[in-house]
This record gives C-alpha cells, structure tokens and sequence, in this order.
C-alpha cells in the first residue's frame, strides 16, 4: 500500500497503543474508574458525541452507570490538548436511557459514517475500535450453543459462558475492487438498495476456503459477467459497520476487453462502464458516488488521479 493511498482511507488511520497485556489487570473496571485520568467515550450503536472543535466528547466515570457494558480501547501514545500521553480510553456502551442522561439532546449523537474523515488519527481509531466491538456485544450476549448468559471479560474483549467457554470477536474480511477495461475506464454499479444514480465498486464477502484473489474474481463474475485478471491489492480499512475488514483490489477485465457486461439483477440492478470525464462530468449531480469515509471512494480517487470535488 503507498503513503499516497494510505492518506485517503481516514478509517485506517490509528494513534494508539491497545496495551493488550493491561486488559488482564485484576478488577480492570475498578482500576480504571479509579483513575480520574481515564477518559470515557459514550457510544449509543454506531453513534458518539463531538465537542465544539469536532473532536470527540468523553466523560468522568461517574457519568458512565453502574454496570455498562464497557470496553479497555489502549491508551494514548502523544500528547494532545484533552490528554496526555499514556491517558488510558475506554469505551461504555450505553443504551438510550443512560445516553439521554449524557446528552439528552438527540441530534448530539453522530454517526461515525457521517463524521469519520474530520477526526485526528488518534480519536479515529478510538471511534473505529468502539464502534466495532459494540457492535459485537450487541449480538454477543448469550452463548450460540447453550443460549446462557455470557459474561464480559479481559477489559471487555472476551464473553464468557457460565461453564468457562470464551468467545472472541471477529472481523469478516470482503473484497471491494476497481475494475478497469482496456480504454482504463472503471467499472460501476448499482445496488437494489440504492438511489438508481448511486454507484459504487463492486464488492462482496470472502467465502470459507476461499482466497481474496479468488473472491475478487467470483465477485465481479457474479454480479457483472465480467471476468478479470490480475487482482493487485492497494489496501485496506476497517468498516465496522458492523464487522467487516474491506480490502481493496484493482484488477483488470481479462484481455482488457470485456465482452459482455451484466447486472445479476438481484443484488446489482445496473453496471457500466465510466470513463474519467463521465464522472468528472456527472459527479454529484446524476451520478452519486461513495462517501469519503469509504475505502470505495478512495479506489476511485485513485483510479481518476486526485480527489473529486464532490460529498
């Protein structure tokens, strides 16, 4: 992955040490309420709340209640204006009754889709990791074997069955990737969820037993009849929403020269080829794309030669 492309993908950027061996201290929730240095991020789902200057909002333990299931993130490694290096973060993850307390102010919680390219590198991956592993707890409350109750453990990484049993989080890995034909146009489509002028990459979940080369293959075939060759990967970026790593190809139509180009007409309504003054052209008025919180948007970027002036 170069710099150059590493700047575009604001999900990825991290200033923070996750300092796994601490999240073993004895009575960890004590030992951090304790400490009138640690810092509290409320988290209502994928949303948080932001001060003035944009940067996020914590709060003192003793606004966080009793029992709040809460997650150790790491602490700082540089100084900064609200915290000192070292200053430990931990994420509560409250439910609307406790996050009305917080900030009864409704429109105050943000999602971090909307806000996540306006961070500094060290509350981005504070947001990211939050907002992944509460979405984790959210479906992880009860065994999938038994249907007990788990008990949260290790500083919130790790849910326990009664019997002893652990359970980790997971990332679910999917490919997203630029497609490109022998005119270097770029290959777009449309998802049945979408606005019909929304386009975006192609992109789908790895499978079990399958590679990410072999994935980005099978994808752009399923839902476009094309085939390609020479996936190279570029990057990649969390997506916590809820749990997925995007890892980011660009590939080309084999031979260069696609000959058939086709929706699968049920997860892709349309998928066309777009040239660079197509979307220069189009952008923001009849053609949507991705955005900027998106590795998607980062591809195209990549692909068209600098930034688009356009959300």
């Amino acid at each position: 992955m170069t710099v150059e492309f590493a700047e575009r993908l604001p999900l990825s950027r991290n200033e923070l040490d996750r300092d796994a061996e601490f999240r073993t201290t004895a009575d960890l929730d004590r030992v951090l309420r304790a400490d009138p240095a640690t810092r509290y991020l409320p988290v209502r789902g994928a949303e948080m709340l932001r001060n003035a200057d944009g940067t996020l909002r914590f709060v003192s333990a003793a606004e966080v209640p009793e029992g709040t299931v809460t997650l150790y993130l790491g602490r700082a490694v540089a100084d900064a204006p609200d915290a000192p290096a070292g200053t430990r973060f931990v994420a509560a993850f409250v439910d609307d009754d406790a996050a009305a307390v917080i900030e009864p102010t409704d429109d105050a919680w943000e999602s971090l889709r909307m806000f996540g390219t306006e961070l500094s590198a060290r509350d981005q991956g504070l947001a990211v990791e939050a907002v992944a592993m509460a979405n984790w707890h959210a479906v992880h409350g009860f065994s999938p074997r038994t249907g007990a109750a788990t008990e949260v453990v290790t500083g919130g990484w790790v849910r326990r069955e009664p019997e002893g049993k652990e359970h980790f989080p997971r990332t679910d890995a999917a490919i997203i990737v630029g497609v490109t034909d022998a005119d270097d146009r770029i290959l777009l489509g449309s998802n049945a969820a979408w606005d019909a002028n929304r386009y975006s990459l192609l992109a789908g979940f790895v499978e079990p037993g399958e590679s990410l080369e072999d994935a980005v293959r099978r994808e752009v075939w399923e839902e476009s009849g094309v085939r390609v060759e020479e996936p190279e990967y570029l990057g990649s970026q969390p997506w916590p929403f809820p749990a997925s790593l995007m890892v980011g190809f660009r590939a080309r139509a084999l031979g260069g020269d696609p000959t058939t180009v086709r929706p699968d007409g049920v997860e892709i309504l349309d998928v066309r080829w777009f040239s660079r003054d197509e979307v220069r052209e189009r952008a923001g008025d009849t053609l949507l794309l991705p955005g900027r919180t998106s590795i998607a948007r980062a591809i195209i970027e990549e692909w068209y030669g600098g930034p688009l002036d356009t959300p």
